[in-house]
């Protein structure tokens, strides 16, 4: 293994996955509310950087994406279980200078759904040549995404609750769980959360949906000042948490409130993990999930871009996405220049 580095999200990127929702996959209900919302960001990013789609019919996928730019657009066709690419896609880190890939262990979220065919997309990616020489690299570690942040100078924020969960990798305990993500992912420490949650979130409190670096010193959080809602402690306590975190050099983090969104519930009654932590970077962009509520909506975009003023902030209307307990920066997974 060489020198490594875990690039951070604002780093140039050679493109963004998606795996596209079908009807045998849990949206079957939702396919129509939900594929719109796909087809507005696949489009967004294509007008900034390449876009590769997995998909169950490339023909049926291609006719949508009319408004797209149909030079950045790769359309692919693999099995799928579900779409979100965040948590079973490749992560990209620079070895001695060059991207490498590495393709973990996706077990749907601690064996809570089906991932057999999900588990596969990455292998599946490289066989069709998408990935050109790049190496590939399998580890037997359930490991996702959406767990883990990097400020892309060695420091990696991720959740306890979901890296220590008895169904992801039982066999080591924290000490030995940051020992080795420190080995495979380059970095040389680890903040880890101990606090927060969403109601209606399946993946044991993904980092991506509660706090994001937005540059090397600042991360913005998800904030709750109700008393009322069912998340002010866990908020509060993970607010508290991230005041004593350092950087490197020992200075505190800018930290950066973004509101709590709108209480969104799923047909059935319970509440949904409505999220504006949840946004994905791009090259000159940001994505922003939106959930209709104008004020704290308008409030977030002014919240982010105060953090990222070089970029255009694009806001998505979500609300179909946290149907099935995620939102934008879930469906998605950058690559870093010279991955596509």
């Amino acid at each position: 293994m060489g020198n490594r580095i875990f690039p951070s999200e604002w780093a140039p990127q050679s493109g963004v996955a998606f795996t596209f929702p079908h009807a045998d996959s849990d949206w079957g209900p939702y396919l129509d509310k939900v594929t719109p919302t796909f087809v507005e960001i696949i489009t967004l990013v294509s007008h900034y950087e390449k876009v590769l789609v997995v998909c169950h019919d490339t023909e049926a996928v291609s006719s949508l994406l009319k408004d797209a730019s149909e030079e950045n657009i790769t359309l692919i066709e693999l099995p799928s279980n579900d779409t979100w690419a965040r948590d079973h896609s490749a992560i990209t880190v620079i070895e001695d200078g060059h991207p490498v890939l590495l393709d973990f262990v996706f077990n749907g979220w601690g064996l809570k759904f089906p991932a057999n065919h999900d588990n596969r997309i990455t292998k599946g990616v490289q066989a069709k040549g998408i990935f050109g020489d790049l190496p590939v690299y399998t580890y037997g570690l359930a490991i996702e995404g959406g767990a883990l942040e990097s400020d892309g100078a060695g420091t990696l924020l991720t959740t306890s609750e979901c890296l220590l969960s008895p169904n992801r990798n039982p066999h080591l305990t924290r000490e030995m769980t940051e020992s080795t993500l420190k080995e495979i992912l380059g970095v040389n420490r680890v903040l880890w959360l101990d606090h927060g949650y969403l109601a209606g979130d399946d993946t044991d409190s993904h980092i991506d949906t509660l706090a994001r670096f937005c540059s090397e010193d600042t991360i913005a959080y998800v904030s709750c000042d109700d008393e009322a809602d069912e998340h002010f402690q866990a908020l509060k306590a993970m607010e508290g948490q991230l005041k004593t975190f350092t950087r490197s050099d020992g200075s505190p983090y800018n930290l950066v409130a973004l509101p709590m969104a709108p209480a969104r519930f799923h047909p059935e009654g319970y509440r949904l993990p409505a999220t504006y932590a949840n946004f994905l970077i791009i090259n000159g962009a940001i994505l922003l999930p939106v959930y209709g509520d104008r004020f704290l909506d308008d409030k977030a975009v002014s919240v982010l871009q105060q953090c990222f003023q070089d970029r255009k902030i694009h806001p998505v209307d979500c609300n179909s996405l946290i149907l099935q307990h995620g939102s934008l920066h879930c469906i998605t997974m950058q690559f870093p220049e010279g991955v596509l």
